[in-house]
């Protein structure tokens, strides 16, 4: 392996030197043309901080329960609409030149690329504790303005964003709480109806049913019972109206006798009807006492006849008569009883009849009542629950309009950049030299290796196969060698003034000639200085 000779490519560097230089040269001109002519791009930028909710959330709770993330991502949306962006651009006219008429789709377009939002994290949670907006251009001033517009953009479209879920969730909860209001008077309207359809058979007065029930049944047993001795006080009511019609019947017979036949046996009639009726009866009862009051009529009109009297008196006559009208009055009197009677059993018997259908309703009752208060019980229960979150809502509606809940706040605003991000100079420039150097040499290394003509003695030895015996360098006249070093400088300085005319006429074109001038007086004054 032959060892690496820099002195040769030293030497085809200098021999091939103008074709290092002017492609150097050239290269960096259009570097330096690139610079002036491609577009600066400023970048301004602005941090906002996520500032947590100012009371305790123990206190009032947040009805946002969306995170910063999805938040941001909802207001980036908002931000970067196409109405917001048309409203930004018209007022800084961005995008607006007059060799180029771009539609504001394509501004619109433009300008939503040239945004960017980069969100910052912290703690276990991987919570969004900031964020950061930047935005590009080609003025400065402009890129500074638009930032802190976006920045004011996310901020109000953040309180927005947090009121409106707030007072939608307020709205939503009201009109749940209303159809809960109306369900539950509804129902309550409902329970009421069916209380007072069913009043005297609900579950709670079922022992009061029981006890008058219980009552009704033992007056009705007394009623039986009442009805039962009045029959058989007709019966022999009857039976005693039908012995005085037959003791009427006999008035054919003597007078004396039958007289006093009749009026004992009727007397005698009475008394076993009394005893009858006092074993039966108290004696303040009133067929007793009717009774008791007859029988002394009849023994004091017995006792007052003449014993001495022979004829018989009209009164044996009589007697019956006026007894069996007394018979027939009791008669009715006790009839009437009997109808009174079977209408106060009729009467008690419906009423008895009515307990015992509620007293057997109960239980059915009760499990109706038992599923209307089971609703009404869960919607009255949704609805205190509807109420508690309706009251929270407002309270965190109150919370987001004076803005003490969670905030977007900026920290750094966005400043007037100084200098631009695009193009970087230093890589244009390392770049230039790179590409000037190897585009330089390698036209050299072409030229070189395309020349056929021999350079060195090496080269012809190895050509010809022969021995170099001797080597002359080349000798020059004293005027040959003034020539060639005119034909130098003149060269060089070509070279050199093609090149500062070729940067000054590149300045020109791009910045103008009241530029240029001003550029490079400040260039002076600063050197000068």
């Amino acid at each position: 392996m032959n060892n690496f000779d820099l002195t040769k490519y030293i030497d085809m560097a200098l021999r091939r030197k103008w074709w290092i230089i002017i492609p150097f040269l050239l290269t960096l001109l259009g570097g330096f043309t690139y610079a002036l002519k491609a577009p600066k791009i400023y970048e301004a930028q602005t941090l906002i901080l996520v500032q947590p909710q100012k009371v305790p959330e123990e206190y009032v709770r947040s009805v946002v329960s969306t995170s910063v993330e999805d938040r941001l991502q909802t207001i980036t949306q908002q931000v970067t609409s196409r109405t917001n962006l048309e409203k930004i651009i018209k007022q800084y006219n961005l995008y607006s030149s007059p060799k180029k008429h771009l539609l504001m789709d394509d501004r619109v377009a433009i300008f939503r690329k040239m945004i960017t939002v980069n969100v910052s994290h912290r703690g276990r949670r991987n919570e969004a504790s900031a964020f950061s907006i930047s935005f590009r251009g080609t003025d400065p001033e402009i890129v500074a303005k638009v930032t802190n517009t976006l920045a004011s953009n996310f901020i109000t479209e953040n309180l927005k964003l947090r009121e409106a879920q707030a007072l939608g969730t307020s709205s939503f909860l009201a009109d749940e709480l209303n159809s809960v209001k109306r369900r539950l008077r509804e129902k309550e309207e409902e329970l009421k109806q069916y209380r007072i359809k069913y009043m005297g058979g609900l579950p709670e007065q079922l022992q009061t049913n029981l006890s008058i029930l219980e009552r009704l049944q033992a007056q009705l047993d007394q009623y039986n019972e009442n009805l039962r001795d009045a029959e058989n006080r007709k019966i022999f009511l009857q039976q005693q109206i039908a012995n005085a019609a037959a003791a009427a019947s006999s008035e054919a017979r003597s007078a004396g006798s039958a007289g006093t036949t009749t009026g004992e046996d009727e007397l005698q009639s009475m008394k076993n009807q009394l005893a009858m009726l006092e074993s039966r009866y108290t004696d303040n009862h009133p067929d007793v006492i009717r009774l008791k009051k007859a029988i002394a009529k009849l023994e004091a009109s017995r006792s007052i006849r003449p014993a001495s009297q022979e004829s018989p008196r009209p009164v044996p006559v009589t007697s019956p008569v006026r007894v069996d009208q007394t018979l027939k009055r009791q008669l009715e009197e006790t009839n009437l009883e009997i109808k009174r009677l079977k209408a106060e059993i009729a009467d008690l018997t419906g009423q008895i009849k009515l307990y015992q259908k509620r007293v057997e309703d109960t239980p059915k009752r009760e499990q109706e009542l038992l599923s209307l208060n089971r609703d009404y019980n869960n919607l009255r229960e949704l609805y205190n629950s509807l109420l508690n979150r309706k009251l929270e809502a407002e309270i965190a509606v109150s919370l987001e309009k004076k803005q003490k809940g969670e905030q977007f706040r900026v920290l750094d605003p966005a400043k007037v950049p100084s200098r631009p991000i695009k193009p970087d100079m230093r890589k244009i420039i390392l770049m230039t030299l790179v590409l000037g150097l190897g585009l330089g040499c390698g036209l050299a290394y072409v030229v070189e290796m395309m020349d056929t003509s021999f350079k060195d003695p090496e080269e012809v030895e190895k050509e010809l196969e022969l021995p170099v015996l001797l080597t002359l360098p080349i000798r020059y006249t004293e005027r040959e060698l003034k020539r060639i070093k005119a034909r130098k400088i003149l060269a060089y300085s070509s070279v050199s003034i093609g090149f500062v005319a070729s940067v000054f006429g590149i300045l020109i074109a791009t910045k103008g000639l009241d530029k240029t001038v001003q550029f490079f007086a400040d260039l002076i004054g600063r050197a000068g200085g």
